[in-house]
C-alpha cells in the first residue's frame, strides 16, 4: 500500500493525555450470565452496544450482525473454516451458462424455530418486504443484482411476479440478474439475504412497519442454529440451541449469551473475572500487557473494513471541498495508530482496504501545509469565519480518544474550533440516517470479501449514504463495474471510484481496522475471519479448561 509520508505533528502530548484519560475510565457493570446446569456448555459474548432491534432486513450495524448469525441462515452459511461459504438452506446450486440465473435446491429438513418448512416461497416473500418501498430497508439495494429489485423498491415496478425472484416450487428457488455477479454467493451470506417468516410478522402489524413486537423473545421465529430465550435491555441477550434447526445434531453449545458492553474497561474486567469468554475490543492500553502474558487469549486478526469520517457535505462550510480536504490532511494518522489505538491498524489514506490483490491508485497527500492554503482559498486563514464544527461519535472509549485527538489536531494545525458530541448506539444511528450531524466518526466492514461492497456505500441516495453526497459520474461508473469483461478490468473500475472519492472527500478515512480482542482458551474453533462473521453453530467449550479468574495477572 502506498502511502505518503506522516505529518509531523505536535501533538503527542495531547494524545496522550487524551490516552492517559482512557485509561481511568469505565465503571464497573454486573451483567448477568445464562443459568448454567450441570454440563451445559454456555459462551458467554461481548458484543459492543444494545442492539437497534433484530429484524435482519433493517439492522445496518456489526453488533447486530452478530446476534442474527445465531437466529437466522440464508441459503448459504460462513464455513467453518472461516474461508469461503458452506450450504445453508440451500444444500446445493448451480448457475446458467450465462451466469445470469442462479439455481438454489433448499434443504427438505429445514424448519423455522416454530416447525414450519422453510420454503423457496419463505425467501420470495422476504425479498417482497426488504424491496417493499414503505419499509425503507437501508439494505435493500444488496438486491438491485436481481432483475426488477431496484425498480419495484423505487416504486416503479408494483408486480413483484415481474422481477428476477422466482419460487418453481417449494424446494427451488431462482434469481434472474441484472448482469453477472461473480461474487454472489458470498453476497448471500448477509443478512439482507435471509428469509424472515412472514406469519410471524404480520400477527404483530403490517409486515412493512419497523420496530413492532416481532422480534422479542418468545415471539421471534427463526430458522438459525440457536433461539431468542431472553432480551435483558443493556444487560445480556441469550440465544439456545435449537431443537428443530437441520443441523441440530451438530450444534456443540447449549446456549450463547450476548453482552452489550460498551465501555471497553468494563469488559476487560469481566473477561479477567470469567464472566466473558470473548470480548469485542480491549483497551489499547492492556495490548502489551496480554501480549507479555497472555499471549494465547490475544487475537489481532485481519479484519476488512475502515474506520473514517462521514462529513455531512449538505451543511456550510462543509459543502466545499476545500474545507473537507483541509480537514482531511490536516490529521496525523500515524500518531493515532500508534499512540491511541495500538492493535497495529494501518493508516488509511483512501477508503477502501486493499485486499486480495486490490490497491487504490491515489490517496490523500498534501499535508498540513497544503491544509492550511486550502482553507485559506475557501475563505478562513487561520480558520478565521469558521463557524465552530462538530464530532459525533457513539460510546465508546476509543471513538472517544480518537474524536478528542483529531479535535485537538484540527485547534492546534488550523485553528479550527471543534466540539465533540456522544450518543449512545441506537441514538447515534438515527443521527447519521438523518444527516443530523456536521462530521460523525463511522467503520465500514465487508459485507463480501471484495471493493464493490465499500463503493456502493456512496452512491447517490444509497441506504448506507449518510453523507448526503452525490456525483452522477460514480454512480455511472459503479453500474458499469460489473459488466466489466474481466476481473482486472473490473478492479481498474474500482480505482477511479476510489479516485473520485479521495477528491471529493465525502469521508476521511482514518485507519484500516484490525480485529483486537480477547479469547480464552477454552473457547473451541473460534477461527480468523476477514469479515469477523461467525458460525456459531462451530463453536465449541472445552470443559477440561476452567473460565478462571485473571484479576491481578494481568
Amino acid at each position: 500500500m502506498r502511502e505518503p509520508p506522516p505529518l509531523k505533528s505536535p501533538l503527542l502530548p495531547f494524545i496522550a493525555l487524551a490516552l492517559l484519560a482512557l485509561l481511568f475510565t469505565g465503571c464497573a457493570k454486573t451483567a448477568p450470565t445464562a443459568a448454567a446446569g450441570p454440563g451445559k456448555k454456555i459462551l458467554n459474548v461481548g458484543n459492543g452496544a444494545e442492539p437497534q432491534d433484530l429484524d435482519p432486513q433493517i439492522t445496518t450495524g456489526v453488533t447486530e450482525h452478530h446476534l442474527l448469525m445465531s437466529l437466522f441462515e440464508g441459503l448459504v452459511a460462513e464455513h467453518p473454516s472461516g474461508e469461503g461459504i458452506a450450504p445453508g438452506v440451500a444444500e446445493s446450486w448451480e448457475t446458467s451458462a450465462d451466469q445470469l440465473t442462479w439455481t438454489f435446491h433448499l434443504r427438505a429438513d429445514a424448519k423455522w424455530s416454530n416447525g414450519d418448512p422453510v420454503t423457496a416461497r419463505d425467501f420470495l416473500r422476504s425479498y417482497q418486504r426488504i424491496l417493499t418501498p414503505a419499509l425503507a430497508a437501508e439494505y435493500s439495494y444488496q438486491l438491485y443484482l436481481v432483475v426488477g429489485a431496484e425498480d419495484y423498491n423505487r416504486g416503479t415496478l408494483t408486480d413483484f411476479t415481474k422481477t428476477g425472484f422466482a419460487a418453481p416450487d417449494d424446494r427451488t428457488l431462482t434469481l434472474r440478474l441484472v448482469q453477472p455477479v461473480p461474487y454472489l454467493p458470498y453476497v448471500l451470506r448477509h443478512t439482507s439475504w435471509f428469509p424472515v417468516h412472514l406469519p410471524t410478522i404480520e400477527k404483530f402489524g403490517p409486515a412493512d412497519r419497523k420496530g413492532s413486537a416481532w422480534t422479542r423473545p418468545g415471539n421471534l421465529v427463526g430458522n438459525g442454529p440457536f433461539v431468542l430465550t431472553k432480551w435483558q435491555p443493556n444487560q445480556a441477550i441469550t440465544v439456545e440451541r435449537s431443537p428443530t434447526y437441520w443441523n441440530a445434531a451438530n450444534v456443540k453449545l447449549d446456549a450463547v449469551v450476548f453482552h452489550p458492553i460498551e465501555d471497553v474497561n468494563t469488559e476487560e474486567r469481566m473477561f479477567r473475572a470469567g464472566q466473558l469468554d470473548t470480548t469485542d475490543t480491549m483497551p489499547p492500553d492492556k495490548i502489551e500487557v496480554y501480549r507479555r502474558d497472555h499471549r494465547e487469549m490475544l487475537r489481532l486478526d485481519p479484519y476488512y473494513g475502515t474506520y473514517y469520517f462521514n462529513i455531512n457535505v449538505t451543511r456550510p462550510p462543509l459543502d466545499d471541498v476545500r474545507v473537507r480536504r483541509a480537514l482531511a490532511l490536516a490529521i496525523d494518522r500515524e500518531a493515532i495508530v500508534k499512540t491511541i489505538t495500538r492493535g497495529g491498524q494501518e493508516p488509511a489514506y483512501h477508503f477502501t482496504p486493499p485486499y486480495a490483490g486490490y490497491t487504490p491508485g491515489d490517496v490523500l497527500s498534501g499535508g498540513l501545509a497544503e491544509a492550511r492554503r486550502l482553507l485559506a482559498e475557501a475563505g478562513y486563514p487561520d480558520g478565521k469565519g469558521l463557524r465552530r464544527l462538530e464530532i459525533l461519535y457513539n460510546t465508546s472509549e476509543t471513538h472517544k480518544a480518537v474524536s478528542e485527538a483529531i479535535q485537538q489536531m484540527w485547534r492546534t494545525g488550523l485553528g479550527v474550533d471543534v466540539a465533540l458530541r456522544n450518543e449512545e448506539w441506537k441514538v447515534y444511528l438515527d443521527s447519521k440516517d438523518n444527516l443530523a450531524y456536521d462530521i460523525c466518526r463511522a467503520g465500514w466492514i465487508g459485507d463480501f470479501p471484495d471493493p464493490h461492497g465499500f463503493l456502493e456505500v456512496f452512491v447517490t441516495g444509497g441506504g448506507n449514504n449518510d453523507t448526503g453526497y452525490g456525483n452522477p459520474e460514480y454512480d455511472r461508473l459503479l453500474r458499469t463495474a460489473l459488466g466489466m469483461p474481466d476481473t482486472a478490468a473490473r478492479m481498474a473500475v474500482y480505482r477511479q471510484l476510489d479516485s473520485i472519492l479521495t477528491r471529493d472527500v465525502p469521508e476521511i478515512p482514518l485507519y484500516f481496522y484490525k480485529r483486537v480482542h480477547l479469547v480464552h482458551p477454552r473457547v473451541k474453533n473460534w477461527v480468523p475471519n476477514i469479515l469477523d462473521n461467525r458460525g456459531w453453530q462451530y463453536l465449541d467449550i472445552d470443559p477440561a479448561v476452567p473460565a478462571g479468574d485473571l484479576k491481578g495477572k494481568s
